[in-house]
């Protein structure tokens, strides 16, 4: 079983930068854990949230190639913790990328206030006597249409955001015309 920590894109900006939302409610299992009369979204989660946004958005400059995983949190500092009712905007920023790895440097939001600040550096898993590949592009690609990227997104010149040119055939045999065509 996989577990999204984020509901949807409001905004994403090829190479640059990206806005996703999470909205805590009780129906979460683990809200009921963390902890019984005081339920609340501990911040490892907020942290796996930005990870998850992040991620897609280095994903998505990288084409989909190679396997970016999350290395190391340089930054995390938090102000309050998430509560049932409350909804987080990962507001994340493409800040460097190189061959090996990339950092994006995230602003949580609960409506005007600042939630948290984490830094992230992706490293590339893809190549070494340990790779392996823990998503495949399309499951990637899918990622992003399922959390609404391609409807509100753009490219850096301003044009919609579209999966790359190489899985378009491929994708659009599983999207039943592809991106758009709901």
């Amino acid at each position: 079983m996989r577990w999204y920590w984020i509901d949807r894109f409001v905004e994403f900006v090829r190479s640059r930068r990206c806005v996703a939302v999470k909205n805590v409610t009780l129906a979460e299992e683990h809200l009921h854990a963390h902890f019984p009369g005081h339920p609340l979204m501990p911040n490892t989660l907020v942290i796996e949230g930005v990870a998850q946004a992040g991620g897609l958005l280095v994903a998505d400059h990288r084409q989909y190639q190679g396997n970016m995983i999350l290395a190391k949190v340089p930054k995390a500092v938090f102000y309050f913790d998430p509560r049932p009712g409350d909804t987080l905007y990962y507001e994340c920023r493409l800040e460097s990328i190189r061959g090996e790895g990339a950092v994006v440097e995230a602003t949580v939001r609960c409506g005007e206030r600042v939630q948290g600040e984490v830094d992230i550096f992706f490293a590339d898993a893809a190549h070494g006597p340990r790779a392996r590949a823990l998503f495949t592009d399309l499951d990637l690609v899918t990622m992003m249409h399922y959390l609404g990227a391609y409807e509100v997104g753009e490219d850096a010149d301003g044009s919609p955001l579209r999966p790359p040119q190489h899985l378009q055939d491929r994708l659009s045999t599983l999207w039943l015309g592809g991106p758009g065509s709901e």
